[in-house]
């Protein structure tokens, strides 16, 4: 990474605050503080090292549990006093096992997380006698695709239309659809977001 410019002589102690962000959904994930030599280790490991207060040495988010912050961007704020991190965690992030140190839900916000996350729980979990997503995965990937092409297609009819409702029902069925045949080919729609962010940099 870059040569940073940090003012650690502003704080006595030689500490600045430095801002853990999720690097997908931006959500704040942690609050910690870095001297210049945790700041120098963070970017040569490539996991986010805090100078501890407690411990009074440099700690690094995971040692002892595992659940790492990779780096994937470091800025520096307009005074040159405050880090923002964007990071993946490997895990849970704070201490009590919650995803962030507020207690909130990292993704959860996020209903297309949620509907994934159900996607992959049925395919794994679910009777197929029972549940239709567990149920379509159990006769393959390609009557799956068959049903996004049928879905698609319907789709399109009700687009010439003027039936707002049903447009909407069949474009959720087309969403739905498309989400179990990314789970059924190891994807999911971060993936695609990746794609798709490549090319908006051409």
């Amino acid at each position: 990474m870059s040569q940073l410019s940090v003012n650690f002589q502003k704080s006595p102690d030689g500490l600045v605050p430095a801002i853990i962000q999720d690097s997908d959904t931006c959500k704040v994930l942690m609050l910690g503080y870095m001297n210049k030599e945790a700041l120098e280790q963070t970017q040569k490991e490539g996991k986010v090292t805090f100078f501890s207060r407690s411990k009074q040495r440099l700690w690094t988010k995971g040692e002892e549990s595992g659940n790492f912050l990779l780096v994937k961007d470091i800025a520096v704020d307009c005074d040159n006093d405050t880090l923002l991190i964007k990071a993946e965690p490997l895990g849970p992030v704070c201490h009590t096992g919650a995803d962030t140190c507020w207690e909130e839900k990292n993704h959860r916000e996020d209903f297309l997380a949620v509907l994934e996350e159900t996607i992959a729980e049925r395919r794994l979990e679910a009777d197929p006698d029972k549940s239709y997503v567990a149920s379509l995965f159990n006769k393959g990937i390609n009557k799956i695709a068959q049903k996004v092409g049928e879905e698609a297609v319907e789709l399109v009819i009700e687009a010439k239309d003027h039936d707002d409702k049903l447009f909407l029902s069949e474009a959720a069925d087309l969403l739905f659809h498309y989400l179990i045949l990314l789970n059924a080919k190891g994807y999911n729609l971060q993936d695609v977001t990746n794609v798709l962010r490549e090319r908006h940099k051409k």
